[in-house]
């Protein structure tokens, strides 16, 4: 029996032997497959597209919050080191607490990325490497300058406090400079696939890596990124204050987190105000590389994705507008302007509709011609950038107009000029509208190109009218006499999900565009110079877009709703909360009246 046992064992011992050999002895078949460098290989189940488009995605919506939340945190601890209020400080805390959950998570999917990179497109890899390999090392090196910067910034807050505050208030500046620094070598990658520079016929880098990065799109998409990542960072904030104030167990804890979703509301809508005119200079800067490109953004198969991005847009500059309303029920004395508020609904609304009306109808032959073609004859008219290029600028000039009244809700200006000062911010923004309805009309007359160019004076007039209006305002009510504190914490909890609605709409809209500007280059990898030629190589339609977006944005919020979490996991059991000495400062009563002092800052 025993000789048996010992047979047994000696047959699976050289059985397995025998596997290894065999096993040994394919791998120098792999290498040799390997070798042939395949273009693709196939991601199972879903395919490699989509396996690239999901994870990119998602990187690219962590690393826009982690690079958003700290600038907009260091300005505020600027403004609570400055002034001595302790709120702006726990708040600049708060923040940045929220992005260390994230820092993991973006490099985890930046990994998993790189991979599927390598993996299933070696070929594209191969040959971006051979353009922007120099580029990969400061990319690496910047990363982890700012990832030791930022937990320097975070775990010295109170080491860092009292006189050494400038020393903790440039460590939060340095590390937002290496972000922006991050995110200005990621587009170049990213824009050089959509107007290349730099390289000869064959494709080949023929100078400095310096013509690759400095391409037709790479300065419009960072300017247009940096501005969207503060707009998504102030949203994401506000909703996690939403989620915080929603949960709240005591009036303080209400007042704090609607503070808290007040200001990271009020910083989102600050830079979404702009946005718009960042998103001009883009598409300006596109068709001046290839009209082709342009016409399929704007005219071809992709037109009808901005009829969607209009109603997501609308869905932003009401819900913003709707939320500041809602905010002034807390504010004693702003009934004196609620009266203005049914004139900017119509206005919103009437924008709104104007800038979802399609140039053509998605309609049946009878009905094409019972209306004398695709083009409906009143509403066509509509559809045209003249008549959306005004409308946008009339709705932003209106959510400016919201953000005035409610700054000086609750103030009285004491100064004798007032009377001028309100006659010059009227006729400022009257003379914007008027500019502004004016090209939009007179766009109808003249040429394209010529309409195209109009647009740059709307926007000229509206940032100038916001120019002027902030420059009287601001001295107008400096020292002004206050009608009440404000009652924070009692705002009606429908304004909660408001915030939420903003963060899931505007992230939503970033995958939407996202897809835009991925897609124009429809069957190419790098456009004009590389071709795709996988199984995947075609544009997906909209609706398959969008369906892959929104399965995107909820993976996106799933994973945020655990950073929350953890967000709040560390103050259970903690009276004090995360234990810093401005940590939760005192609101007196649910109101602004007389706010802690940041420790080491005179009075």
């Amino acid at each position: 029996m025993r000789e048996y046992r010992a047979v047994r064992r000696g047959a699976w011992a050289a059985l397995a032997v025998v596997a290894l050999l065999t096993a040994f002895s394919a791998l120098p078949a792999l290498a040799q497959d390997a070798t042939r460098d395949p273009a693709y290989r196939a991601f199972p189940l879903i395919g490699s597209r989509l396996a690239v488009w999901a994870i990119a995605q998602l990187h690219l919506n962590f690393a826009a919050f982690i690079l958003g939340v700290p600038i907009f945190a260091v300005i505020i601890e600027i403004i609570g080191w400055r002034t001595g209020d302790a709120r702006y400080d726990w708040l600049a805390h708060e923040f940045v607490k929220l992005i260390f959950a994230a820092f993991s998570t973006t490099a985890l999917l930046g990994a998993f990325l790189l991979l599927l990179f390598v993996g299933y497109y070696p070929k594209f890899w191969t040959y971006m490497t051979s353009i922007f390999f120099p580029t990969y090392w400061v990319y690496a090196l910047l990363f982890f300058a700012e990832t030791f910067t930022v937990y320097i910034w975070y775990y010295g807050w109170d080491w860092l406090s009292g006189s050494r505050k400038a020393i903790h208030v440039g460590l939060g500046i340095v590390s937002n400079l290496f972000g922006t620094a991050i995110l200005l070598v990621a587009n170049s990658w990213v824009t050089f696939m959509i107007s290349p520079a730099g390289i000869d016929e064959s494709g080949a880098l023929k100078g400095s890596v310096w013509a690759a990065i400095n391409n037709f799109t790479w300065m419009p998409i960072n300017i247009h990124r940096l501005i969207a990542n503060i707009v998504f960072g102030g949203t994401i904030a506000a909703a996690y204050a939403a989620f915080r104030f929603l949960g709240a167990k005591t009036d303080e804890e209400r007042a704090r987190y609607d503070w808290m979703g007040y200001i990271g509301n009020f910083v989102a809508l600050s830079a979404f105000i702009v946005l718009p005119f960042a998103g001009y200079y883009l598409g300006r800067e596109i068709y001046a590389f290839n009209q082709t490109m342009g016409i399929t953004m704007m005219g071809g198969f992709m037109s009808w994705l901005w009829i969607i991005q209009a109603i997501l847009i609308g869905v932003l500059f009401i819900g913003s507008n709707y939320y500041l309303w809602l905010g002034m029920e807390r504010i004693p004395g702003s009934e004196r302007y609620r009266r203005y508020v049914p004139m900017m609904i119509g206005i919103l609304a009437f924008g709104f509709m104007v800038w979802a009306t399609p140039r053509s109808m998605v309609i049946t032959l009878d009905e094409a011609r019972a209306m004398g073609g695709t083009h409906h004859p009143v509403l066509g008219f509509l559809g045209v950038m003249s008549a959306k290029n005004t409308a946008v600028n009339m709705m932003i000039l209106t959510t400016f107009l919201s953000f005035i009244l409610y700054r000086r809700a609750n103030r009285v200006s004491t100064k004798s000029w007032v009377g001028i000062g309100m006659l010059i911010q009227w006729l400022a923004l009257g003379l914007a509208a008027a500019v502004v309805v004016f090209y939009g009309v007179y766009g109808y007359w003249v040429e394209s190109l010529v309409r195209i160019g109009f647009s740059v004076y709307q926007v000229m007039a509206v940032l100038g009218a916001i120019v002027v209006v902030m420059a009287v305002d601001i001295p107008m009510f400096k020292g002004a006499r206050s009608t009440g504190a404000i009652r924070w914490g009692t705002i009606a909890p429908r304004s909660q999900y408001v915030l939420i609605l903003l963060a899931v709409t505007f992230t939503w809209l970033m995958g939407l565009m996202g897809f835009a500007r991925s897609g124009i280059r429809q069957h190419w990898h790098v456009y004009g110079v590389m071709r795709d030629n996988s199984v995947d190589a075609v544009t997906p339609a909209i609706g398959y877009a969008a369906n892959m977006i929104t399965v995107v944005t909820i993976a996106f919020f799933a994973l945020v709703m655990f950073v929350f979490w953890l967000g709040g996991l560390a103050e259970k059991g903690k009276a004090g909360g995360h234990g810093h000495p401005a940590a939760m400062p005192v609101f007196a009563g649910g109101s602004d009246a007389e706010p802690a002092r940041v420790p080491g800052r005179k009075s």
